[in-house]
């Protein structure tokens, strides 16, 4: 059973997509803010991370950096940024720093349930290398 974590400031949204998802046959976490987030990190290894990129009303630095604490912590996780306030420019810098896939909000669930699916699918842009 694939695990996902759902990061999002807003608890209507985790809550909507658990509920989707883990009736569709997943195991969800959620958290609301960076440091829960990276605590469920530190203590589990996901398939697929979806977060926002605004964890926080100051700016969308917040989701960049959760970005590249995803792939600190669990390197083969694949990341789906789902954002209200995305710009041609911050989808760029997301998948530079290791987005595999950027949507924009609002997005249907099963929209988001078929790039979920799509990534775990498909094999890691940057697969890590053996030690």
């Amino acid at each position: 059973m694939p695990r996902l974590l759902i990061v999002d400031d807003e608890e209507s949204i985790c809550f909507s997509m658990s509920e989707y998802f883990s009736l569709h046959g997943y195991k969800v976490d959620t958290a609301r803010e960076m440091e829960e987030a990276e605590k469920l990190l530190e203590a589990t290894e996901y398939k697929v991370v979806i977060q926002d990129l605004r964890l926080s009303m100051k700016h969308d630095a917040d989701g960049l950096d959760m970005i590249r604490i995803i792939k600190e912590q669990n390197p083969q996780a694949r990341i789906i940024v789902l954002t209200a306030y995305g710009s041609a420019e911050m989808e760029d810098e997301a998948r530079r720093v290791g987005a595999d896939a950027f949507l924009r909000k609002p997005k249907p669930l099963s929209q988001v349930a078929q790039v979920v699916q799509g990534l775990i699918e498909s094999p890691p842009r940057h697969a890590a290398r053996p030690a």
